[in-house]
């Protein structure tokens, strides 16, 4: 038994696996961010499977995207085996006394890529079955494409290193003819003394091998071999690994270049895996080059990194598309705040709004209509599409009373992207065009991927600093994942929302479509921005900040009219629906032309179910709405559940203690349901209970699934189909009663 444990242990593969235990550790860590992206651990709240189990490629989940990933992920593998075999090999020279060295290598650095392949598979199979409801067929024939794609760039690397490696036969007669031979290996290693390491006193003891038939072979001492011979050998091998790498970054590249031709975006974790890879081989170079000291210069090239993208010849800001950014900026001060929101103005724009209120109960042919405001909340693609399910189906069964009841549109990220849409149907209705508000297809376009091209322009383009351009507005901006956006949104929604904001304004200002208010969320000082074509000074403040200036905060800015003179009424509505639904890292922040320079977020980090804004525009046209009204319906439709089970706080140890005052901020959802609920209450004091109600249609994704927390631009088959069967519940039905009581005509 010990002799069997031996030979196991000094077996090429054991020790080529300990030794990356010990000693590349940051190559380790690629295998173990890659697990923790595809299984959901890292990233889940931003559908990071959904990119690694469930590959789109011209919009399709087929053989052909899973070939594309296969081969990404075949790429990755070689580059794992080029870059250990470049920092590694020279302490194994008895691979350049073997024939084709570079292929036993590989198969000898198998271990942790076929536990990583295999736990891959499975989770691709469980995902596409249980996620995805695909038969055991159609799911056996995607495996099938992301086997066969990693085995045909496999072939064609080792094909490549089959025609340019040469071993130790082809260099023998050559070395006899050479008298000064390099002493490096590659430029600026350190001199490699292979005499040294032929008398065994720096090697990894390595005592068998296995073949490309997968047969034990013993090592061959080299002790007899020229030194020279075999640096000459190592070192066109390490040139041919380089030359490999080289040529992925500038495949990304290119791939960077072509993000508007859709025959060209490849699954985004396509995109990741050559990402990664050549993170790998960067990681690689510094530990050949530089050996003890990769870690400091590692640092040291991630301070220049950020040092040098400081300065605005090197760093790229994502604008609003529309914006002039070339002219003067807007002063953003509290002064200007203030000088915004002063009385006049806020009168001003009070009446006009209290003209479209007049205009809609005109429409709506009652004397004292209900009206109708709705708040959606975030969530992605979850969200936009329970929303516009939920819509599509209440007012059907209202006879079209829901959308002619609702005066104004409020909320977050992915409700809002459902609401914008459908009322841009509603629109084209409204105007005579013969549109079906309640056909079936408007769901499959507004819940078709955006994920996967956002993720890919983010790897292949913006990594590299964006460079391409296109013009907007009659301005030029460069292309970016922001960009990416917009553009998937608008294909995926036949471009019907191809518009600037204020092509909304005479549709609201006459009253044939609720008005909507976008409300982005600014870093820099936690106030909400609200976008509309109309004037909405009225919103930055509570009434009596008006009344009695000073006595409450200016909690809110009104966007067209901070942003007047760098045209705010020719924002693309496009960007404005991205700036409400900017989550961090998955898109990028929005700079506005300010001074000091605004930076703003998703709307969901001050106000994720649009309670805000409804609460403060009730509280504004209270008088109004008690004088021409018969009530006011808030209908909510959230994607999240309301109350939540309590995480347990005991049974942990000491260093965990120390990172639960960060756990707060978690929490941010549960604290805003909480100051809502307060607002919430304060309206139902204000109109009474008669005359205020409150109505939620909930999506309560299924319990167990570990996926259910997902705000993703992506969602999985199984969630669509759990969204559109979700007014079944009870307590859905129960509200859905409620609505039709209360619009019955």
């Amino acid at each position: 038994m010990h002799n069997i444990i031996k030979s196991i242990f000094y077996s090429f593969p054991v020790r080529l696996f300990t030794l990356h235990l010990r000693s590349n550790l940051l190559l380790l860590g690629m295998w173990l961010l890659l697990l923790a992206l595809l299984s959901g651990k890292l990233g889940r709240k931003l559908g990071s499977q959904y990119l690694f189990l469930n590959p789109e490629y011209l919009g399709e989940v087929n053989f052909w995207s899973f070939f594309l990933l296969g081969a990404a992920f075949g790429g990755f593998y070689m580059t794992w085996n080029l870059t250990t075999y470049l920092i590694s090999a020279h302490r194994f020279p008895f691979l350049a006394t073997l024939s084709r060295p570079f292929i036993k290598f590989c198969i000898n650095n198998l271990i942790l890529p076929l536990v990583f392949f295999v736990s891959y598979l499975g989770l691709i199979i469980y995902f596409q079955v249980y996620h995805q409801d695909t038969g055991l067929q159609e799911t056996f024939i995607k495996c099938l494409g992301f086997l066969s794609g990693a085995l045909v760039l496999l072939w064609l690397y080792l094909l490549y290193f089959r025609l340019t490696n040469r071993d130790i036969s082809h260099y023998a007669d050559l070395v006899r003819k050479v008298s000064n031979i390099k002493k490096s290996i590659a430029p600026g290693k350190y001199h490699l003394d292979l005499d040294f390491i032929k008398q065994d006193s720096n090697r990894c003891r390595v005592d068998t091998y296995l073949t490309e038939s997968l047969q034990p072979r013993l090592v061959r001492s080299v002790a007899h071999y020229d030194s020279s011979l075999l640096k000459r050998i190592f070192k066109q091998h390490h040139l041919n690994a380089l030359i490999i790498q080289l040529v992925g970054m500038v495949i990304l590249i290119v791939l960077g270049s072509l993000i508007d031709y859709p025959l060209f975006r490849i699954p985004a974790a396509a995109s990741l895996f050559i990402m990664l890879s050549i993170f790998m081989a960067v990681i690689g170079a510094l530990s050949y080059w530089f050996a003890e000291w990769k870690v400091t210069i590692l640092i040291l090239f991630l301070f220049s990194i950020n040092f040098f993208t400081s300065f605005e010849l090197f760093s790229h800001r994502n604008p609003a598309y529309g914006l002039n950014y070339q002219g003067p900026e807007a002063p953003y001060s509290y002064q200007r705040l203030q000088a915004i929101s002063a009385p006049a103005q806020v009168a001003q724009d009070k009446t006009q709004t209290t003209g479209i209120l007049n205009r809609w109960r005109e429409r709506t042919g009652e004397e004292k209509p209900k009206l109708v405001i709705l708040s959606v909340s975030g969530g992605g693609l979850k969200s936009a599409t329970w929303t516009v399910k939920a819509v599509q189906h209440a007012d059907s069964l209202l006879g079209g009373r829901l959308l002619d009841h609702t005066v104004l549109i409020t909320g977050a990220s992915g409700g809002m992207l459902g609401m914008a849409y459908l009322r841009e149907l509603y629109l084209r209705h409204q105007l005579g065009d013969s549109v079906d508000l309640y056909h079936p297809r408007h769901l499959d376009a507004i819940s078709k991927d955006l994920l996967n091209s956002v993720a890919f322009t983010m790897v292949s383009n913006d990594l590299f600093l964006p460079w391409a351009k296109f013009e907007s507005g009659g301005y030029t901006y460069r292309k970016d994942r922001g960009y990416m956006f917009e553009r998937q949104l608008n294909e995926n929604t036949h471009f019907l929302m191809d518009k600037s904001i204020t092509d909304y304004q005479q549709p609201e200002r006459e009253a044939i479509i609720p008005m909507l208010y976008l409300t982005p969320s600014i870093v820099n000082d936690a106030r909400r921005l609200i976008i509309s074509p109309q004037g909405v000074s009225f919103m930055m403040q509570a009434p009596v900040g008006v009344q009695r200036p000073g006595a409450v905060e200016i909690d809110a800015v009104d966007f067209g009219r901070l942003f007047t003179n760098q045209g705010a009424d020719n924002l693309r509505f496009l960007s404005a629906l991205r700036m409400n639904a900017t989550y961090p890292y998955v898109l990028p922040s929005v700079y506005l032309p300010s001074r000091p320079g605004i930076e703003v977020l998703d709307a969901g980090f001050r106000d994720n179910y649009g309670l805000l804004s409804a609460t403060r525009f009730i509280q504004v046209f209270r008088k109004w709405i008690q004088e021409n009204t018969s009530g006011v319906i808030l209908l909510q439709i959230s994607s999240s559940e309301k109350i939540k089970e309590i995480s347990p706080g005991d049974h942990k140890g000491i260093i965990e203690t120390l990172f639960i005052p960060f756990g707060i901020p978690g929490q941010l959802l549960s604290l805003q349901e909480f100051e809502q609920d307060n607002s919430l209450g304060f309206i139902y004091e204000l109109l009474g209970p008669e005359q205020f109600h409150f109505i939620r249609f909930l999506f309560r994704p299924e319990k167990g699934n570990k996926l259910r927390a997902s705000i993703s631009f992506h969602i999985t088959e199984r969630e669509k189909q759990a969204v559109l069967g979700a007014f079944k519940e009870a307590e859905n039905q129960s509200s859905l009663r409620q609505l039709v009581e209360l619009l019955r005509p």
